[in-house]
């Protein structure tokens, strides 16, 4: 096959958030996988490549690079670039849909990667909790790939997310981080169980909770959390007589002694202590603070911040052992309290 044939084979995706010369690579393996490229086949030049796919030199070259490295591709000087193993097969092809980018994404992808190990082939995308988007990076991916692996969280939507994510073929689905009511069929999953984690949570922060009378939740009108946390911390409430309520805007919410408050955003954390400083409120004595996601900067922020977290890294190598397993079992992931000064 001549270059300007094979070129028709190879592409990369704008939305996908996969480097585009690892993209580039994982075209050139489709293409071997389905039989359109073959040993001795010609790819097109460095030159070639870059104005055809619209991407940078650098990235082609990596790209072939890369290649070259696992035995792919071999180059002849005055010749060209040319498939040198068409034996290559990986059975393993991952469409990875998160919802978005965060410290916290990052552990839960980095973890996956490491698990999955070499030899996988994983298309990385985000959606930025917007169900069209969602829908439309989902549909038809099903035919490409061995495995399907999304976390299902909209701000908008989501009520038809249902229909949509049971339509995919489920021995090839596994649904992270949370839990859909009516998904039916044998799918894997690895999930966090709001309700469950926040009141357990709670319940062991219960002795230092007691010196403090109301407790308030911050979590915004339009929000892609989980409205199961919202129930899990009124059952707590209600359960050990706290007073309580729950703010949709913290900057517009009265602050006072005797108060604690759970902050699920990190923006609402940075204005939460800020405003507890400028009334010379001490945290800890005064205001109580606990936040959603254990990340570095608690330890130490205000002398330490009491958080409720997942287990993020847990939360990735889970899914890539059912992915490696072929298994469809659902798996709930460890849920932590940890105290510190902020309580």
């Amino acid at each position: 096959m001549k270059p300007e044939q094979s070129i028709q084979f190879l592409s990369v995706d704008d939305y996908s958030a996969t480097p585009k010369y690892m993209q580039l690579c994982n075209s050139v393996v489709a293409a071997i996988e389905s039989g359109k490229l073959k040993k001795d086949d010609m790819l097109p030049s460095i030159n070639e490549l870059s104005f055809q796919l619209e991407i940078s030199r650098d990235t082609a070259e990596k790209g072939y690079r890369y290649l070259k490295k696992i035995g792919i591709l071999a180059s002849v000087p005055g010749k060209g670039y040319y498939i040198c193993n068409d034996a290559f097969k990986q059975k393993l092809r991952v469409f990875l849909l998160f919802n978005k980018l965060s410290y916290h994404k990052k552990l839960i992808y980095d973890a996956f990667i490491e698990a999955l190990g070499d030899g996988v082939t994983v298309d990385f995308y985000i959606y930025n909790n917007d169900f069209a988007l969602f829908k439309k990076l989902l549909t038809g991916r099903a035919q490409d790939y061995s495995h399907l692996v999304i976390i299902p969280h909209f701000i908008d939507g989501d009520e038809n997310a249902v229909a949509l994510i049971n339509a995919l073929p489920k021995n090839k689905l596994v649904i992270l981080d949370k839990k859909l009511p009516g998904i039916d069929g044998q799918y894997a999953a690895v999930y966090e169980n709001f309700e469950k984690d926040i009141y357990g949570a709670l319940e062991q922060a219960r002795e230092r909770l007691s010196k403090y009378h109301t407790i308030k939740i911050i979590f915004p009108k339009r929000s892609y959390f989980p409205v199961e946390i919202l129930r899990g911390f009124y059952r707590f409430c209600q359960q050990y007589a706290f007073e309580h309520s729950v703010i949709s805007k913290l900057d517009e919410e009265p602050i006072a002694k005797g108060e604690v408050y759970i902050n699920l955003m990190e923006d609402d954390l940075v204005l939460l202590v800020e405003r507890v400083m400028a009334q010379g409120l001490e945290m800890g004595r005064d205001v109580g603070v606990i936040s959603y996601n254990e990340t570095p900067l608690k330890k130490i922020i205000a002398s330490g911040i009491t958080t409720l977290s997942t287990d993020f890294g847990s939360l990735g190598r889970r899914a890539a052992q059912l992915i490696l397993k072929h298994s469809t079992d659902h798996v709930e992931v460890p849920f932590s309290l940890t105290l510190r000064p902020s309580l």
